[in-house]
């Protein structure tokens, strides 16, 4: 097996503390007249345009051509700009994204959940998790804030936010068109028409198509060819009077496909007498499954597996944006929006040519949302205050069948289909207010306070197909369970910081923010009418502690920001995958709250230009204590003191880009390097569900000749071989499920502008 390029992160974390005192060093001695300013970097962070430099609260932030140019397809992509990030597909792709910052985070494929940490598009709030898959085409960056966001931001996250913003309309004529082939048989076309309609309105079209076939390869030949067809447009219209501006936009997304094959980690060495594989082992030709299967080879990326797993996505949605400046000092600010989503995700959980667990996980959703704020901006203070709607409604059509191969051979009470359907109703409304004064000359302070009241209503119906008489497999439909209730809570949340501006280009900074998650119903795999009655869970809370410093010198090209943080997490969310106390069944999932956890760590980030053709850019997060306090779960197993799941120790990500000419054109070349140290993806710390440390490389060359573009682009260059998850059915099949990685992705775009 390939052993991964890596990082050594103490060694950058000493580079990175040197090269910002060789540069502040000399920076007296470099001739600024030659040299032009940086960028100021414009966040989001407090629902209106500010400097990166003046938010107190650690920020990232990406470019929206960073993103093309290196094909950055959707937001489970974009983990690597930002430190203690880390966002993976999941379950595959197409179910929902697993999202954690700080080691705030839901490791859960169920389709009825919310992450705690929200995403934002456009100003609105995508609800639950299902609608986290973002595909980025024409974006014009993208905002990643730790740390909990309890004021001012739409529904109540506990471990931050990712503020997605997508081109507006301009008033000139512009657009264009790029085409592009990759390996395992891909094609994109991407396209923009920008057009006037007037001296006071503007529109734009967007649109972004892509058909690929996944890395992981599949030797059974009556599977078919997994990979994805995508289909995204996007239509917004701008218009600006005097004091009024209106923002409408429509979306649309298509996807069809067939889910990209599971790997087959298997972990016993002998069938016969039970004995298990090392975990370094698990997973090759030496070891099996509990029915004697491997998948005949050791390449990582190969599988043998029934893969006839459809997966099909149809989403729309309406956003509607009003600005009215009603005086100098005050605008009133309106934003509407409307989301649906249909989902079909087809999926074989065992890895093997077998039936022994497939199923679907079907989804219905419909978000409303609305949001009145108002700003103030005075000279002595400036206050945001507002009130936020929403109204989500899932609905759920799932299916899990269970080893029918041995339908008639095995009991029927092993041999069930399960048909677990759920309705989840769920309100938010929300009353914030947030106020920045300043003390002194150098001293600003920043207090909010947020309101929530959220309720739940959920009905959970299941039934079993089984069978009753052996010679007939097809078998009858009985009831299992009906379960109906309702919940509901409300708290206030808020943050206090402190900011003091020691000298032009420098800030240091103190900020406390407390943010919550409601509870909800866990609409996931019930094996039994208990599970079904005890899956709701409650709210979760989080009180956070961050100084932090931020550094800027224009002249010098050269802009730091420093953070600590100290987290105390209470009452979390955690999604448990457990062993079933009847032999040979499913594992138990559980949604819990369990004990509190203690979470503390270090942030820096660096950009760097030392000329005007090199730039560089380094992010090091490190978390040496993320640990669940006390605890047993309700099947009697202990987490205490243990890790939290998808939570490296280490997180270290740096680029280099650089500019010149070529036969009088601009060229650009830009490299980056990820590293993730080693974490387990549950709660157990299982030594069979551990990533190993790994680093991936992504590389692209541009070159422009007039309005053309020749891009030349590839992911993961080494072909890395790491997981986005590794699901534990070790009790049930004798094996882990693989949601492999991509491997190595290269392609060729042209692109024209006109």
């Amino acid at each position: 097996m390939k052993r991964p390029y890596q990082f050594n992160p103490k060694l950058t974390m000493l580079a990175s503390s040197c090269l910002a005192a060789c540069v502040m060093g000399n920076a007296s001695a470099q001739n600024t007249e030659a040299e032009k300013d940086m960028e100021v970097i414009s966040v989001y962070a407090q629902k209106r345009p500010q400097s990166i430099q003046d938010v107190s609260v650690a920020v990232s932030q990406v470019n929206g051509e960073l993103l093309k140019t290196q094909h950055f397809k959707d937001s489970t992509e974009i983990g690597l700009f930002a430190p203690n990030v880390k966002i993976t597909q999941n379950a595959a792709e197409g179910t929902p994204p697993a999202v954690s910052i700080r080691g705030i985070g839901l490791l859960d494929y169920n389709t009825a959940n919310t992450s705690p940490v929200a995403m934002y598009l456009d100003g609105v709030a995508v609800g639950s998790a299902n609608n986290q898959i973002i595909n980025l085409y024409d974006v014009e960056h993208v905002d990643i804030l730790r740390g909990p966001q309890g004021t001012l931001f739409g529904r109540n996250s506990t471990g931050g936010a990712i503020l997605i913003r997508t081109n507006r309309p301009e008033f000139e004529q512009a657009g264009s068109l790029t085409l592009g082939i990759a390996n395992n048989n891909a094609s994109s076309l991407e396209g923009m028409w920008n057009q006037p309609l007037g001296d006071e309105t503007a529109m734009r079209l967007a649109f972004n198509y892509q058909d690929y076939d996944y890395s992981t390869q599949n030797n059974f030949s009556a599977s078919p060819t997994a990979g994805m067809e995508q289909k995204n447009a996007r239509l917004s219209l701008l218009s600006q009077w005097d004091n009024v501006e209106l923002y409408l936009q429509a979306h649309i997304e298509d996807w069809d496909g067939i889910s990209q094959p599971v790997g087959s980690i298997g972990i016993i060495a002998n069938p016969l007498t039970g004995e298990l594989c090392s975990p370094a082992d698990a997973g090759s030709t030496r070891c099996f499954d509990s029915f004697g299967f491997n998948d005949g080879s050791d390449d990582f990326f190969t599988v043998s597996v029934n893969n006839d797993s459809p997966h099909k996505s149809d989403g729309y949605g309406f956003i509607g944006e009003l600005n009215w400046q009603s005086s100098d000092n005050t605008t009133v600010t309106s934003v509407s929006s409307f989301n649906n989503l249909e989902r079909s995700h087809a999926f074989n959980c065992d890895g093997s040519p077998a039936r022994l667990c497939e199923g679907v996980l079907g989804l219905d959703t419909h978000l409303f949302s609305q949001e009145f704020r108002v700003l103030n901006e005075f000279t002595h203070y400036t206050l945001t205050s507002g009130v936020y709607f929403a109204d989500e409604t899932i609905k759920q059509d799932n299916i899990n069948d269970i080893l029918r191969d041995f339908r008639g051979i095995l009991p029927a009470d092993l041999t069930a289909t399960f048909y677990y359907d759920n309705h989840i109703d769920t309100q938010n409304v929300a009353l914030f207010s947030q106020i920045e004064v300043p003390l002194a000359t150098r001293w600003l302070l920043t207090a909010g306070l947020r309101y929530d009241y959220e309720s739940l209503e959920y009905s959970s119906t299941s039934t079993l197909n089984v069978v009753v008489n052996p010679n007939d497999l097809a078998g009858v439909l009985v009831p299992f369970y009906t379960v109906s209730d309702k919940q509901s809570d409300n708290g206030i949340t808020g943050q206090f910081a402190l900011n003091y501006t020691y000298s032009d280009t420098a800030n240091l900074y103190y900020r406390f923010a407390n943010g919550s998650k409601s509870g909800g119903y866990n609409g996931g795999f019930l094996s039994s009418e208990e599970q079904a009655i005890l899956a709701d869970y409650g709210k979760e809370r989080l009180n956070a502690h961050e100084v932090g410093l931020k550094t800027y010198w224009p002249e010098q090209r050269l802009r730091m920001s420093w953070a600590a943080f100290y987290y105390d997490y209470n009452d979390q969310q955690v999604f448990m995958n457990q062993a079933s106390e009847t032999p040979q069944m499913p594992p138990v999932q559980l949604l819990e709250n369990v004990a509190d956890s203690i979470i503390y760590g270090l942030e820096s980030e660096i950009n760097y230009q030392p000329t005007q053709q090199l730039a560089m850019q380094l992010s090091v997060g490190y978390i040496p204590h993320a640990e669940y306090e006390e605890y047993v779960d309700p099947l009697g197993n202990s987490i205490t003191d243990n890790q939290l799941p998808f939570t490296s120790k280490w997180d270290v990500s740096a680029g280099l880009q650089y500019d010149t000419r070529l036969m009088n054109n601009p060229f650009s070349a830009n490299v980056m390097v990820d590293y993730q140290s080693a974490f387990y993806f549950d709660q157990n710390m299982n030594p069979y569900a551990r990533q190993e440390s790994y680093s991936l490389v992504n590389a692209h060359f541009k070159y422009d000749v007039d309005n053309w573009s020749f891009i030349l682009w590839g992911k993961n260059l080494f072909d890395t071989e790491y997981s986005q998850l590794k699901f534990d059915l070790s009790s049930f099949l004798g094996m882990l499920e693989d949601f492999k990685g991509e491997g190595r992705r290269y392609g060729f775009d042209v692109a024209f502008q006109f």
